[in-house]
This record gives C-alpha cells, sequence and structure tokens, in this order.
C-alpha cells in the first residue's frame, strides 16, 4: 500500500470518529470566502416604497407585471374669502346689549305733553339703535358683584340671576338722565317708557322692571309681547307703556330739589333692574341693571354700557 493510500483511510477514520455537531463547528472554523454586499433593488427610496431603513417586502405578484404609478390629477381650487376671526359671533353681540337669542335696540323714557296742534316730549333717559362694525372697540367690563348690594338679593335677585346665566346676557347701564324739562306738566301730561327688542326665536317674552331703593324691590312691573317677523327678524316693541305712579311722584320730587348734588345723591340709592325671559321656559334672554346720574351736558341725557362679568 503506498503512502497516498494510508493517508486517505487516516482521514476517513477521522471523519467518523466525530459528531455531526463538531462537523459544522469545524466547518465553521475553516477561511470562508467573504459574500459580497446584499444587493438592494433601488439605490435610494421611491415614492410609495421602503426606504433603506426598512425591509422590502415580498411583491404579491411577479415585479413584470406591477403598473407604474399614475399621478393623481389636481384641481386648484379658489381659496374663500379670509372672514374676521369674530365671525361666529354676530358684530353687535359683543359691543351691544345683546346675548345670542336677543338683542335690545332701543330703551327711552319719556315725558309726553299735547298742545294743539303741536306734541312735545323730552326724553329723561334713552338709548338708540346703532350699527357698530368689527373695527369698534368691545364694551368694558365691570365685575357684578360690586353692584350685589344696589338690587335685591332674595329670590329673583341678580345674584340668584347671575348664577342662573347665561352669563353673557348680563349688562350694566349708567344713565345721565336730563331732568331739564322745560315741558309744561298739564293734566295731558304723558309719562312712559318705550322699548325694541329682536331676537333669533318666535317666541313671547316676558319683561319684569324692578324699582329699587337701597338695594330693596319697591315696585314691580310685568309686561308680555309676542314676536313678529321683520326683514328676516323676530320683533318685540313696548310701546308707550305708562310708567308707574311711583316713577312719576320720584320724578317730580327730584325736580324739585334745589341742587344736582342732592339730586345724585338720591339717585346713588336709586336702581333698575329689567330681566327679559322666554315666558314659557323662564331662561334669562337679557338682564340689564341700570344706575342713574343727573346730567350735565348741553346734549340732554347720556349713558355708557358695560358687560357683567365674575372674575
Amino acid at each position: 500500500m503506498n503512502l497516498d493510500q494510508v493517508s486517505k483511510d487516516k482521514a476517513l477514520q477521522t471523519v467518523a470518529n466525530l459528531s455531526s455537531a463538531q462537523i459544522v463547528s469545524a466547518s465553521v472554523m475553516k477561511p470562508q470566502t467573504p459574500f459580497p454586499p446584499p444587493v438592494r433593488f433601488w439605490p435610494s427610496p421611491i415614492p410609495g416604497q421602503p426606504g433603506h431603513s426598512q425591509d422590502i417586502k415580498p411583491f404579491a405578484q411577479p415585479y413584470s407585471t406591477l403598473a407604474a404609478p399614475v399621478p393623481t390629477p389636481i384641481n386648484y381650487e379658489p381659496l374663500p374669502t379670509p372672514r374676521p376671526a369674530a365671525i361666529a359671533a354676530p358684530v353687535w353681540q359683543d359691543r351691544t346689549i345683546a346675548s345670542e337669542k336677543l338683542r335690545l335696540l332701543e330703551y327711552s323714557a319719556f315725558l309726553e305733553t299735547q298742545r294743539e296742534p303741536d306734541t312735545y316730549k323730552h326724553l329723561f333717559v334713552h338709548i338708540g339703535q346703532s350699527n357698530p362694525g368689527y373695527s369698534d372697540p368691545v364694551l368694558e367690563s365691570v365685575d357684578v358683584r360690586q353692584i350685589y348690594d344696589k338690587f335685591p338679593e332674595k329670590k329673583g335677585g341678580l345674584k340668584e340671576l347671575y348664577e342662573k346665566g347665561p352669563h353673557n346676557a348680563f349688562f350694566l347701564v349708567k344713565f345721565w338722565a336730563d331732568l331739564s324739562s322745560d315741558v309744561e306738566e298739564g293734566s295731558g301730561a304723558f309719562y312712559g317708557v318705550s322699548s325694541q327688542y329682536s331676537g333669533t326665536e318666535n317666541i313671547t317674552i316676558s319683561v319684569s322692571t324692578k324699582v329699587c331703593s337701597f338695594g330693596k324691590q319697591v315696585v314691580e312691573k310685568v309686561e308680555t309681547e309676542y314676536a313678529r317677523m321683520e326683514g328676516g327678524k323676530y320683533m318685540f316693541r313696548i310701546h308707550r307703556s305708562p310708567m308707574c305712579e311711583y316713577m312719576i311722584n320720584f320724578i317730580h320730587k327730584l325736580k324739585h330739589l334745589p341742587e344736582k348734588y342732592m339730586m345724585n345723591s338720591v339717585l346713588e340709592n336709586f336702581t333698575i333692574l329689567q330681566v327679559v325671559s322666554n315666558r314659557e321656559t323662564q331662561e334669562t334672554l337679557l338682564c340689564i341693571a341700570f344706575v342713574f346720574e343727573v346730567s350735565t351736558s348741553e346734549h340732554g341725557a347720556q349713558y355708557h354700557v358695560y358687560r357683567l362679568v365674575k372674575d
């Protein structure tokens, strides 16, 4: 037997004595030719396909049958004209005496005398119609707690009403009343109050007017008014409602005080609370607290409106 044959027999004997695990280990230990780096389909990400950091999933169908992606056509449309930020609320809602459902358009207390052929009218207080714009300032605010003591605290008072809400329905009006009337107060004199409102619903409103002295209710007048459709809005009008006897006597006595500072001293403890509500649901639509001073202006009655808040 030659040398080559002997070497082969020894090699075969060695392999036969190795386990399967040893065979695998021995093959791993042997030098291997390195594999070339994996080849990707595309050198960079393709829209709609995984990038380098993702695994490329097998296609559900052969690559040759996939259709090229068709871009979705884009239709360009003009953008709508930008609207003011406050368009969600009507322009008058933050600038006049108005809640979401009801707006006070006009309010006046007056003396009227008839002398043929003319009628003479004097305005003690007056709030006229206005048409504010978005450039006009919003109403100033006053903490409602500052005036609690000027109005009744019992059931139905300002405090209870405010806590019930809605808070955006509460306002304070400071009147500078014109008492410099030169109208002759004869037997034909008429003292009246007129008011006008516009609303968003076809409802019946109840208007409660409470006259208060030193924070206590002296007299209350309750009126009912039905909606009338005009120009796409529901209108409510209380026209020439007779002033109560208490108010007429109060005005007479006030006018006969010799000095305006005396009048203002009396008016400091005189207030009126008007509450407009839905007659069916009792929901408060507007609540207006009136406070007074005597006007010293040559232009007659003046007023200023505040929103009542609770910080």
